[in-house]
């Protein structure tokens, strides 16, 4: 799948409807093939891109898990680390 597309659900704060929406171009992409779609397919990518990031949002308001929402920053150092181990 799509190395950019990051986990969203459970964190505090919660995720924006800008990294929603990001997420949901970066899945388009995958699935279309391309990063920025022709004129003649500018109609269907941004309406894919639009019920992506709903179905995306409604999803994540109704997950619902036991576990402590996880820190931002505490995660993207942990990313970090991985591929500071992984490009050395």
């Amino acid at each position: 799948m799509c190395r950019n597309i990051k986990p969203l659900f459970n964190f505090d704060p919660p995720a924006t409807d800008a990294e929603i929406h990001d997420a949901a171009v970066q899945f388009v992409r995958k699935l279309s093939g391309t990063t920025k779609p022709s004129k003649r397919n500018q109609a269907a990518f941004v309406h894919a891109v639009d019920s992506i990031a709903a179905c995306a949002r409604e999803l994540l308001v109704s997950l619902e898990t036991s576990q402590p929402p996880r820190n931002r920053e505490e995660e993207a150092a942990k990313a970090r680390a991985r591929m500071a181990i992984r490009f050395a």
